[in-house]
Parts: C-alpha cells; sequence; structure tokens
C-alpha cells in the first residue's frame, strides 16, 4: 500500500520542536511527522531503524538550509537551527539574536514575523523533497555492510544476476560522478566564480554527462530500457535525476557521447569537441548564467503557476500599496 506522506501543519509544528535545540537532531526530539518522510525513508540506510531514519534526516534538512531558496535569509534560517554563523549547543536565544541581525531584523520583530514564516518555508520544502521520491522510484540500490566475502555460485542465473548488478552499480556509480559534477558547477556560479573557472567544470560535468549516458545506452542495449521491473523507468531516466543539464538537441548528445566513446579521458574529450563552437556555447553558456530564485510567495504557497510580479502585485493590493520589506 502506498505511503502517505505527513500533512504540511504537522512537519512544520515538527520543524519547530527541531527548532528548540537546533541541530544536530537526535531521536527524542522528532517523530513520525518527520521520520516519515519519503525521502527520509529512502536515503535510511536502514529505514526500519529511527536512529538511521534520524541521521538521513539531518541530512535532508542540512540540504535544505544550506540550498535555502530566499538569498536574503538564507545565512538567517542556517543560523537559527544551529549552523554557521551559529554554533552548535548554542540555545534558541542566542540563535535567534545571531539570525535577527543576518537579516536585519529586530529580535521581536523577527520572532514574531518572519521566524514563523522561515519554518513554514523549511517544512515546504521537506514536503518537496518527499515529493520528489513519491513521484519517483528510481533509487539506487541499497549497500548493507558485510565482513563476509559472498562469492557468486557457478550457476548460470547467478552469473546472469551478478552481471544485471555489476552493470547496475556501474550505471549508478556514472550517474552520482555526474552529480558531483554538476552540484560542483552549480556552487561555482552561485559563488560568482572565475569565468575560466566555471568554464572549466562545465566542461568536466558534460564530460561526465557524456560518460553516464553512454552507460546508460549500454545498459539498455544488454538488458533492455527499463530498469528491473520499474517498465516505466529506463536507463536515460536515471541519468536525469543527477540534476538540471543544459538542454540538447539529439545530434548535439549524441556527438557528446560519441566523443567520450573515443576518447581516453578529458583531455581527449575536448580534443574531440574542439570544432564544435555551436554545442560548446549551448552547454557552457548555461552554467555562466545564475539560475533564478523562486521568490518568498512562491516557495511559501507553492502557487508555481503564478510568476512572482503576480505575487508581489496582489501583496500590494492586499496591503493598501504597501510592501512589507
Amino acid at each position: 500500500m502506498p505511503r502517505k506522506d505527513p500533512e504540511a501543519g504537522e512537519v512544520a509544528a515538527a520543524v519547530q520542536r527541531v527548532l528548540r535545540r537546533g541541530l544536530p537532531v537526535t531521536p527524542s526530539e522528532v517523530g513520525p511527522a518527520l521520520l516519515g518522510l519519503r525521502g527520509v525513508i529512502a536515503r535510511a540506510v536502514d529505514p526500519n531503524d529511527d536512529a538511521s531514519r534520524t541521521a538521513a534526516l539531518e541530512g535532508v534538512l542540512r540540504g535544505v538550509l544550506v540550498r535555502f531558496g530566499e538569498a536574503r535569509h538564507a545565512e538567517a534560517v542556517q543560523a537559527l537551527f544551529g549552523l554557521p554563523p551559529a554554533a552548535p549547543g548554542q540555545n534558541l536565544t542566542v540563535r535567534r539574536g545571531l539570525a535577527a541581525a543576518a537579516a536585519g531584523y529586530e529580535v521581536h520583530h523577527f520572532r514574531k514575523r518572519v521566524e514563523p514564516r522561515l519554518i513554514q518555508h523549511v517544512a515546504w520544502a521537506l514536503l518537496a523533497d518527499a515529493d520528489r521520491f513519491t513521484r519517483s522510484r528510481m533509487i539506487a540500490p541499497r549497500l548493507a555492510p558485510t565482513g563476509e566475502r559472498h562469492p557468486v555460485p557457478a550457476d548460470p542465473f547467478a552469473w546472469e544476476v551478478a552481471e544485471h548488478e555489476e552493470a547496475l552499480s556501474r550505471l549508478w556509480s556514472a550517474i552520482y560522478a555526474l552529480r558531483a559534477e554538476l552540484l560542483a558547477a552549480e556552487r561555482l556560479t552561485s559563488l560568482d566564480a572565475d569565468r575560466q573557472e566555471v568554464i572549466r567544470q562545465a566542461v568536466t560535468a558534460a564530460w561526465q554527462w557524456a560518460l553516464a549516458s553512454t552507460e546508460a545506452t549500454r545498459y539498455a542495449t544488454a538488458f533492455g530500457p527499463s530498469i528491473a521491473d520499474e517498465s516505466e523507468a529506463s536507463a536515460h531516466d536515471l541519468v536525469a535525476l543527477a540534476g538540471w543539464t543544459p538542454p540538447l538537441s539529439p545530434e548535439q548528445a549524441e556527438r557528446l557521447r560519441d566523443a567520450a566513446a573515443e576518447a581516453g579521458d578529458r583531455a581527449g574529450f575536448v580534443a574531440r569537441l574542439s570544432d564544435e563552437t555551436a554545442l560548446g556555447s549551448t552547454w557552457i553558456d548555461a552554467f555562466l548564467t545564475p539560475a533564478p530564485r523562486p521568490c518568498r510567495e512562491v516557495l511559501l504557497t507553492k502557487q508555481k503557476g503564478r510568476s512572482c510580479d503576480q505575487h508581489q502585485h496582489r501583496a500590494r493590493r492586499r496591503a493598501g500599496g504597501r510592501v512589507d520589506g
């Protein structure tokens, strides 16, 4: 039976409880509203163990905080929960003071007006993360620690199973390697790093995308287009899980795969694409422009069909022309 995620109000209340002591979270501070989120369960080493789920929740929550969608309050929400500029062990009063200062508010105003919105924002982000796992059952195979060797029996069926698991592991390895390079590219873009540094990282991401896509093609050729029993999930669908990449035409994607197949390393990949000016611009230029951040109103209300300008216009009308700073 499908698992239902907790309601938004339950998650917000649970986030409020975590806030009292801040990070790191402990099993005694969290309940089923947070430990039952699909994104937490999917990342837990042992989904049936509360301590394992708590460790997974810690990682998810830290990720939400460091990727907070509203730049103005990013440092404030991190301090509020105990990340720098705050420190582990500081009580809520101290953390709240640091958060208010980071956001440029008086503490009382911050506690009454800003803090509740930040808690709601974190709750929605946790639910959005859970929703991604609700809509996609494509999760990497779980690994369990073992101290014993498990030889493959001398049996054709066992060989086939081992070969399939080997291919699937290679595919996921390539996907996670691509994920790392895409994150590095986005981080450099966000830091407004040197243009040449961003370009080098974007090229590395293109090379890794080509390797992952080639691995997906190899898997599909050997075992069919679907992943295990998930008939609607193809190997190439898995590559998309690594993160956003610039849109490519089928011809451009094939050119990247061909270059990766012909090259033995990144340098060879670059050499084989040295004349592909249009392809290079399509991929690299996308990383040189920071991605737009969703505005606070869109994030807090989840009304993704409206633009920030529409939300701000509605806010002005409700406030009689005033805009809350």
